[in-house]
């Protein structure tokens, strides 16, 4: 499941995945928000939070993460990921730099950092 983040400021999209995660997550949550953040702004931020509760990624979703990542390439401005699942750090370690963002992984205990870093100018 994916949920929308409350209480970012203008410009600023946020989601936390819980549980299994699946490509209907991306096209009735993410899809959504990120259209309409792209229809108002040339550039978008994102903080995506993966906690202890996400058990993985269902077929099809990760493509699906890919194409919409994909879909705005040269609109992410910065990109905050937070998690302590051991996979998604190493991979985001391995392909952090082919982001076409300002990309920063955090640590849960980080959340706060995170959100700082993702808001300043």
């Amino acid at each position: 499941m994916i949920e929308q983040l409350p209480n970012l400021p203008a410009g600023i999209l946020g989601f936390r995945m819980r549980g299994t995660v699946t490509a209907d997550d991306y096209e009735s949550v993410m899809v959504p928000d990120i259209e309409a953040a792209f229809a108002l702004n040339r550039k978008v931020r994102s903080i995506i939070i993966v906690g202890e509760d996400f058990v993985g990624f269902a077929p099809g979703a990760m493509w699906d993460d890919m194409k919409l990542g994909f879909r705005h390439i040269s609109g992410w401005e910065r990109t905050a990921l937070v998690t302590d699942v051991g996979w998604m750090r190493v991979m985001s370690n391995v392909f952090g730099f082919a982001m076409p963002s300002h990309f920063k992984l955090f640590s849960n205990a980080q959340m706060d950092e995170a959100v700082r870093w993702i808001t300043e100018p």
